[in-house]
């Protein structure tokens, strides 16, 4: 009788859904006491853990007379005799809802590398902060990497709120400063105010914030919804090894890290693009039909072809990029400073590759997102780099697939890891597979003299919007009046785009996205000839607009959010399209079946609600005349 529950148990566990989050923040926040908290009072802890850490208490202890949760992390004695925590420790535990894995970050900024490593594969971060001491330097830097990394989840845990007297006015004001910093604002943000030490908005609520209504930490670590972070659908297999145990088998092993693959399937390996059909999918608890992100297989193929380590199986109709160029962000993890133009080893999808950082774009300020110009990368510094590999990869951007849009920077001489990097983009045109007989060629007028040669300094004026806001209107507007004070401009309107250079393209997010692409690309151009670029197009994802941004120099694009209410443009719908949506009519429209991603922090807001016509285009002028752009 006693088997059956034990076997209801179990399957029951089996099936609980697993999170992998972390928590970060400053050194002393209280992280390793939190996640001590989480396992004692979810009763993770055994009795015999228990007395062995109420026993070290005494002796490496920071708490007084109370047990010092946090020694169930620090598990190096360098870490109990410093009283922090230096090594990534993992700890595991679960509730009803769900199974957990924590990752325990260092907070000191000499392991900024070990937070980054703990951060690349989780789901959620937990970034504390101290509520005597308030937002650190280190918090804003773990709150940029978490973003870097992709995760979209963050609890903030307002810790130590008993050191202030579980102040209400304390809390609201950390709260508030921490939702304007990169990375927490404008993505699924909670923060809740808590006491690791006693407990207080943990697992429990505790009796000390009476005035807090909302979830406890476990509360809202049970219910998130993390399921649609990972939306690529289409395979990617990285082939970690070649199996041959005989002369009469081959298969390609690896974990699937997106997608899906079925026996049967046509398959593709990039780079080489050579094509065969999967025979079978292999386990070592049996074969399988199909296999989706996750699992480790081994996959054999009906053709002999040439398969290495590193290389990526496909379906062919869905092939990641293929080039030796890209632009990354690149966190640098080593004493000695990244140089460009010295040679490192890049490891991505299990292969490495020699190449070299041709050269550092910008460094970022993780305190304000800033961009500084850098002849090189110091230690715990992040900037965007353009990667140039000795032969051909396949990669996607890091937002479309962690697995093969990652990558690590290894010194050749030392053999140590001095980089982690997350792909951005392929530096090669579209549908070309880049080699060294291709080079961007300089011409003899450069930017500058095109530039002064007008009387101004060219910039794109990107306005975005729902669909009916007033876009084209102000657009029209702003150039009318940049052409009547005698200045050279341009206005790329998505309607007309659509009828030449777009016309091949749909509505679908695929679509869209290569819409933008191309048009960030004639607007490139555009300032290169010395033009003020004025566009008009809804551009509803964030992404991509940080794409066209990332084209042209710092200063040289301006976001112009043209912020109408959905309501308000229903009521004015000037082609009948919100109307035609409503009814089905039209797939993927933005604002009613397809999501619109307002900006985060225009350089120029307006409210279509209480500006007109003419106040928004003088709000737009004098952006330009502030910022230098117009000479005369």
């Amino acid at each position: 009788m006693a088997a059956l529950p034990l076997a209801e148990f179990l399957r029951r566990h089996e099936a609980k859904e697993l999170l992998r989050f972390i928590t970060c923040g400053s050194v002393d926040d209280g992280k390793s006491t939190l996640i001590g908290r989480l396992l004692h009072d979810t009763q993770q802890i055994l009795e015999d853990q228990l007395a062995a850490v109420t026993s070290d208490s005494r002796k490496w202890g920071t708490t007084g007379n109370e047990v010092d949760l946090a020694l169930l992390v620090d598990g190096l004695q360098a870490e109990r005799e410093q009283g922090i925590t230096i090594d990534v420790a993992y700890r595991y535990f679960d509730t009803e809802r769900r199974k957990y894995i924590i990752a325990d970050c260092p907070g000191h900024e000499q392991y900024t590398r070990n937070m980054a490593t703990g951060a690349s594969t989780v789901d959620l971060a937990v970034i504390l902060v101290d509520a005597s001491r308030g937002v650190q330097v280190q918090t804003r830097r773990h709150a940029y990497i978490v973003s870097l990394l992709g995760i979209r989840h963050i609890v903030v845990a307002v810790n130590k709120m008993d050191l202030v007297g579980y102040d209400e006015a304390v809390f609201r004001r950390i709260g508030d400063e921490c939702l304007t910093i990169p990375g927490i604002r404008g993505v699924d943000a909670k923060i809740v105010p808590v006491s690791a030490l006693k407990g207080d908005n943990v697992v429990a609520r505790g009796a000390g914030m009476p005035w807090y209504a909302g979830p406890t930490i476990i509360e809202w670590l049970d219910t998130v919804d993390v399921s649609g972070d990972q939306a690529l659908a289409d395979l990617r297999l990285p082939v970690q090894y070649v199996n041959r145990p005989d002369a009469s088998f081959r298969g390609y092993a690896g974990t699937v890290a997106a997608g899906r693959v079925a026996v049967g399937d046509p398959i593709m390996a990039v780079p080489s693009r050579r094509l065969s059909r999967v025979r079978e999918i292999v386990r070592f608890d049996g074969d399988l039909k199909a296999a989706g992100a996750g699992l480790d297989v081994t996959v054999t193929l009906e053709d002999e072809i040439d398969v290495s380590r590193g290389d990526v199986l496909v379906h062919p109709d869905r092939a990641p990029s293929v080039g030796r160029i890209f632009d990354a962000h690149l966190i640098w993890m080593n004493d000695s400073p990244l140089l460009p133009g010295k040679q490192y080893e890049f490891k991505l999808s299990h292969r490495y590759f020699r190449g070299t950082v041709e050269s550092i774009r910008y460094r970022v300020d993780v305190n304000d997102l800033s961009e500084h110009a850098a002849a090189e990368l110091k230690l715990n510094e992040v900037g965007l780099c353009r990667i140039v590999l000795a032969e051909q990869a396949a990669f996607d951007t890091y937002a479309t697939c962690r697995g093969t849009g990652a990558f690590i920077v290894v010194d050749r001489l030392s053999h140590a890891t001095a980089g982690a990097g997350m792909i951005l983009r392929s530096a090669a045109p579209q549908g070309v597979h880049h080699d060294v007989s291709v080079f961007w060629q300089p011409t003899r007028v450069r930017h500058e003299q095109r530039a002064n040669q007008k009387a101004q300094q060219p910039c794109i004026l990107w306005f975005t919007g729902l669909s009916g806001a007033g876009k084209s209107t102000i657009a029209n507007a702003v150039e009318q009046a940049l052409y009547l004070r005698g200045h050279h401009s341009y206005l790329l309107d998505g309607d007309n785009i659509r009828h030449g250079l777009n016309r091949d393209l749909d509505f679908s997010d695929a679509g869209r996205v290569e819409n933008i692409r191309r048009i960030g690309e004639v607007a490139r151009l555009f300032v290169d000839a010395g033009l003020i670029v004025v566009t008009a197009f809804i551009s509803p994802f964030r992404s991509d607009r940080r794409m066209v941004r990332e084209l042209v120099q710092a200063g040289e694009f301006v976001e112009v959010f043209v912020d109408t209410p959905i309501e308000i443009c229903e009521q004015r719908d000037p082609k009948g399209l919100y109307t035609k949506a409503r009814a089905g009519q039209i797939p993927n429209f933005t604002g009613v079946t397809s999501p619109y991603e307002a900006p985060e922090a225009a350089e120029i807001e307006i409210d279509t609600l209480k500006l007109t016509v003419a106040e928004s285009v003088d709000r737009v002028i004098r952006y330009l005349e502030a910022h230098g752009r117009l000479k005369n």
